[in-house]
């Protein structure tokens, strides 16, 4: 066979493997492109509110809305168990059981004759119900001279802060508190927020729209993978 036949014989039978491999590429893309296409027009076109109203969404999102109202409910329990929920007064000799038993205390050590320390009374036991997540105790401070001691107390009110049985934080007096007597219940929940040992505490409004939120992050969610799955 004439070799100069052979050679364009050989380049034709490459350029023509180099067309196809090239064609199939183009194939793929194209294909790539559609569906791309395809997922954003159906992104575009689901009308969140229809899908909302859709039994099986509806359902989906109330059993979950249930299983977690179940949880709330356990924790609360559980918490309440541990003196949770309500302002206490305490004796000496169960300080340490109480501090180290939750993961956030706030301790009021107090004197009966002192008129500040009423008042600091009156705004702990109004928070405590509302703020189920730490533990609101109070001590009388003559009665427990060795915490008083050991912790360094010397003015009185003084409201002290406990993490993990960890005094992490006070209060002495009412300095964070404007330093007068007619401070409200609300300016000592903004400091005790600001100090990490209690959260703020949700509005029916805005669980109300965390609620909705989650909906509606459940109907994308299932829209896109009904795309996907396609």
């Amino acid at each position: 066979m004439n070799p100069d036949s052979v050679k364009s014989t050989l380049q034709t039978l490459a350029y023509g493997n180099v067309m196809a491999a090239a064609a199939r590429d183009y194939q793929k893309e194209l294909l790539a492109q559609e569906k791309a296409q395809a997922s954003s027009s159906f992104n575009e076109e689901v009308d969140l509110d229809e899908l909302m109203d859709d039994p099986e969404l509806e359902k989906l999102h109330a059993d979950r809305i249930a299983a977690l109202k179940v949880r709330e409910a356990e924790k609360r329990q559980s918490l309440t168990k541990k003196g949770h929920g309500e302002y206490r007064e305490i004796a000496e000799g169960d300080f340490l059981g109480e501090v180290t038993g939750s993961e956030k205390v706030i301790c009021h050590f107090y004197h009966r004759e002192f008129y500040r320390c009423k008042i600091m009374d009156k705004h702990l036991k109004a928070l405590a119900p509302n703020h189920l997540d730490a533990k609101f105790i109070k001590v009388d401070a003559e009665n427990s001279p060795f915490f008083v001691t050991k912790l360094g107390i010397k003015t009185l009110p003084c409201v002290v802060l406990f993490r993990k049985g960890i005094a992490v934080d006070r209060l002495v007096g009412f300095q964070d508190l404007g330093g007068k007597d007619d401070f409200s219940t609300r300016k000592l929940e903004i400091v005790l927020i600001k100090k990490g040992i209690i959260d703020e505490k949700k509005k029916e409004d805005d669980e109300e729209a965390e609620y909705d939120e989650s909906r509606r992050r459940t109907v994308r969610v299932s829209a896109n993978h009904d795309s996907d799955s396609e």
